[in-house]
């Protein structure tokens, strides 16, 4: 945690990145980033994957005041707060102290990795803000990493938003790792819009649907969409996202206004 918060800070003085602690420095950078014709900073928000390295409830706090403002409270397996993807359990004594703090604070809950035990028990815990930064449907990816109409509608009730992952197997069923192939699989980026179609279609709106990615280099083209080269080529979702019947406005909405409008919402002044 501390190393990749140092790696952080060394791209903000190199001018590459703008950390976001706060809603005036949201309005900031989105100001910048609109007013700047090539190379703006990239603006981020601290979150924590996984939140095995908050050693103590004082550490907590120690991260807050160096601006973390969103904890997916596990990751993969069972961890010391919750257990995560490939695991079932509850969130216990730990996973309820970490909450309570996260309230204080009020931290944005990422439910992205939760088992489906901890998921429902974080949820009916938790009355903070919520969000899931990269978790696709069950209904096209039939495994428990992904969510099902029910974690879904709970999300829509919390006025969640949703962020869409890009990493093949989240996206195409049956995929196995090191065997199937983008070009062998035909995967292509349109299969994201099944995802955001569904939960679009639970929702009655395109208000809950941001890009989530996860293409941050656990993975390389061999695991991704086979017309996807580089990062910008998200921005062909906008024509994919044209022929299937969404308007100029959902897709400014998925693309990014419906992430900026969850972090006004939920981050203190």
């Amino acid at each position: 945690t501390q190393g990749q918060l140092a790696w952080y800070r060394a791209m903000e003085v190199d001018g590459q990145l703008f950390q976001i602690k706060n809603k005036q420095q949201l309005a900031l950078h989105v100001t910048n980033w609109n007013a700047q014709s090539s190379n703006p900073a990239i603006g981020y928000l601290l979150s924590l994957e996984g939140a095995d390295s908050i050693v103590s409830m004082e550490y907590l706090h120690l991260l807050y005041e160096k601006g973390l403002r969103a904890i997916g409270p596990a990751h993969y397996g069972p961890g010391t707060y919750a257990f995560g993807t490939n695991s079932s359990g509850g969130i216990g004594t730990k996973g309820r102290l970490l909450l309570r703090e996260m309230a204080q604070l009020n931290l944005i809950l990422d439910a992205t990795h939760l088992c489906y035990q901890s998921f429902w028990e974080t949820l009916d815990f938790y009355q903070g803000p919520i969000w899931a930064s990269h978790s696709n449907t069950r209904k096209w990816v039939p495994n428990e990493r992904q969510f099902d109409d029910n974690q879904i509608m709970a999300l829509l009730e919390r006025e969640s938003v949703i962020g869409m992952a890009f990493d093949a197997w989240m996206m195409y069923p049956n995929w196995k790792r090191g065997v199937t192939t983008p070009a062998s699989s035909g995967l292509q980026l349109e299969a994201i819009v099944n995802h955001i179609d569904h939960i679009c279609q639970l929702a009655g709106n395109s208000k809950h649907v941001m890009l989530g990615s996860d293409l941050d280099g656990g993975f390389g083209k061999e695991q991704c969409p086979a017309d996807i080269e580089t990062i910008a080529d998200l921005q062909k979702l906008d024509n994919i996202l044209l022929k299937r019947g969404y308007t100029s406005e959902d897709i400014e909405r998925i693309f990014s206004k419906n992430g900026l409008r969850f972090l006004n919402e939920n981050l203190r002044d």
